[in-house]
């Protein structure tokens, strides 16, 4: 069996749901207050800030709370080890499949 770390484990577990991604995907442009992350939701603060809990338990988010407005930001660190993880299975098949079309043009 493969060993996985629990983090990653976390990451993709909050990855998996639209929202959050949609969320990820608004702070890859910066960071962004959780009212400007709530904002093309129809869902209440409370809704978001659950949703905020995932990620910052992934890893994937920071927070930063000053005076009365909290600021997210992505953890570029933690989102790397997502992607180092997906690009090593992608070099894998990526090889099996150069392998299995050069098998084919033999014939």
């Amino acid at each position: 069996m493969l060993k996985e770390s629990p983090d990653l484990n976390l990451m993709f577990q909050a990855l998996a749901d639209p929202t959050r991604r949609a969320m990820v995907d608004r702070m890859t442009r910066g960071p962004a207050s959780v009212s400007d992350l709530a904002r093309p939701f129809a869902m209440t603060l409370a809704a978001v800030m659950q949703h905020l809990k995932v990620l910052e338990q992934s890893g994937l988010v920071r927070t930063q709370k000053e005076g009365r407005v909290r600021t997210c930001r992505i953890d570029p660190v933690a989102l790397r080890t997502a992607e180092d993880w997906i690009a090593k299975r992608r070099t894998t098949w990526e090889s099996r499949l150069d392998r299995l079309g050069a098998l084919l043009d033999e014939d």
